[in-house]
């Protein structure tokens, strides 16, 4: 039985990526502007337009997958006689994992079999899209499916997330900090310098005085925390600030020698609570 590899946007992956490679990605839906986006992986490259709204002062809202989306994508699949397995957002941070397990626990009251796996990353952004990226590529090597979600499950909590914001008024819009923290923070220009922990909650760690200083911590924070950076890809995602990332780049490459880096926008789901200005890098290291 072939697999059918499902994620949600919130992966952050290129589109083109997802296209060449036949992932399905599941969009949320965000709200600006009286509007509905489907947040697409910037199908129609759309990123810029995105974020010169937010800074113009637009306040976007995001909506979840809900269970009867997962049950329909599920049940398709199932009737091809396929597998799959759906990689999906931290369940901490979004309600899309539950909605995929309801979907499941539906699917089993109507048939007898349900060839169906959810997977909680306990991830965000480019975290998520890293564990989509091994699972496919052991797909291709023509792994079993069962090789491939004991291998999620045994590596997810391996996945660094170091990133800051520019602005901590959109964390403090989506609860992440306190308004005496964000106000206090854009008056002192204290950039937060964050992670994602192994229960998949937004963690600040550092603090650091001005936006050069936050980078150098992400750079830092990578270059101890990775294992084998030879044999790694590491992932970028960033909102709209595509010249500061390629310094990191730049010194990624340099000084550890990675495999590969992937570079993507955030989209607009994660980029509705991050802001303009997020940067963030993604890694396997020994632990969170």
């Amino acid at each position: 039985m072939r697999t059918i590899l499902i994620t949600d946007s919130c992966c952050d992956l290129p589109y083109h990526y997802t296209k060449e490679n036949n992932i399905i990605v599941l969009p949320l839906t965000v709200h600006l502007k009286d509007k509905e986006i489907k947040d697409e992986l910037g199908k129609d490259n759309k990123y810029r337009a995105f974020y010169d709204l937010i800074l113009s002062g637009e306040m976007p809202t995001t909506s979840q997958i809900n269970a009867y989306t997962f049950k329909e994508e599920f049940e398709k699949h199932i009737k091809e006689g396929h597998n799959v397995i759906y990689i999906g957002f931290s369940s901490a941070l979004s309600g899309c994992v539950n909605s995929a397990y309801l979907a499941v626990e539906e699917l089993r009251e109507e048939m007898e079999d349900v060839p169906v796996t959810v997977v909680d990353s306990k991830a965000a952004s480019l975290g998520v899209g890293l564990l989509v990226y091994y699972a496919n590529e052991f797909l291709k090597q023509g792994k079993s499916k069962d090789f491939v979600v004991a291998w999620l499950e045994e590596n997810k909590l391996k996945v660094n997330h170091w990133f800051t914001v520019e602005d901590l008024n959109h964390l403090y819009r989506g609860g992440r900090v306190s308004k005496t923290a964000a106000a206090i923070g854009t008056i002192l220009s204290i950039k937060p310098i964050m992670n994602v922990n192994d229960e998949g909650k937004l963690t600040p760690v550092f603090k650091a005085k001005g936006r050069k200083k936050s980078l150098n911590i992400l750079l830092e924070q990578t270059k101890l925390n990775i294992v084998n950076p030879k044999e790694q890809i590491v992932f970028i995602s960033h909102g709209g600030c595509e010249d500061e990332v390629a310094g990191l780049i730049a010194s990624i490459k340099e000084e550890l020698k990675v495999k590969d880096v992937m570079i993507n926008p955030i989209g607009a789901a994660i980029g509705s609570h991050a802001g303009p200005g997020t940067v963030a890098i993604f890694c396997l290291g020994e632990k969170r």
